[in-house]
């Protein structure tokens, strides 16, 4: 991924994407968890997420079978919606941790830019996750599609949780020592 264009904007421009992809995603997010809600049940604590995380036919139908009609259709929704949240996570997450990476070439530097870069393959699996899921809420009984999305989500929330916490703790140390937006 050429990181070098967003590089190319003034700090405001920086700010101003930071800003509204962050915002964007956040929206998106408290949207599903509204959507999401009755997702929620003692097969499934993490709605929708314990969903993507189920890994076999035998957890997928005890999910499924804890949902009643109304369940089912939100969580369609949901993973309809969720077509668009990884395009806003992922931007708000690869943006972040160009922000702080800055243009040098210290290794901390470009390990930003290689989590920015990572963002791309995070929406990608979120998307092939996606298609496995619905397979899945459609009736599809192979035992592929609970393998699928699981693998997909555990490579997915390992780039996440590391494109955030890169952005935390290097954005944290870098505002720290005032050297944000000094390259």
């Amino acid at each position: 991924m050429r990181t070098e264009f967003f590089y190319t904007l003034s700090p405001a421009r920086q700010r101003g994407i930071l800003l509204v992809t962050i915002g964007t995603a956040v929206t998106l997010m408290m949207l599903l968890n509204i959507i999401g809600a009755p997702l929620v049940t003692p097969a499934a604590p993490g709605g929708i997420v314990t969903f993507e995380f189920a890994g076999t036919m035998a957890q997928v139908e005890e999910i499924l079978a804890s949902w009643d009609t109304s369940a089912k259709i939100r969580a369609g929704l949901s993973l309809g919606l969720d077509f668009i949240f990884p395009r806003a996570y992922g931007a708000a997450i690869a943006f972040s941790c160009l922000a702080v990476a800055g243009r040098g070439e210290r290794a901390w530097q470009q390990g930003g830019r290689r989590l920015a870069a990572g963002m791309i393959a995070a929406v990608l699996l979120d998307y092939i996750e996606n298609i496995a899921l619905i397979q899945l809420l459609l009736g599809a009984q192979d035992e592929m599609w609970p393998l699928l999305a699981y693998w997909c989500a555990v490579i997915k929330f390992a780039l996440i949780l590391s494109g955030i916490g890169y952005a935390l703790v290097v954005g944290a140390w870098r505002l720290g020592r005032g050297i944000i937006g000094r390259g």
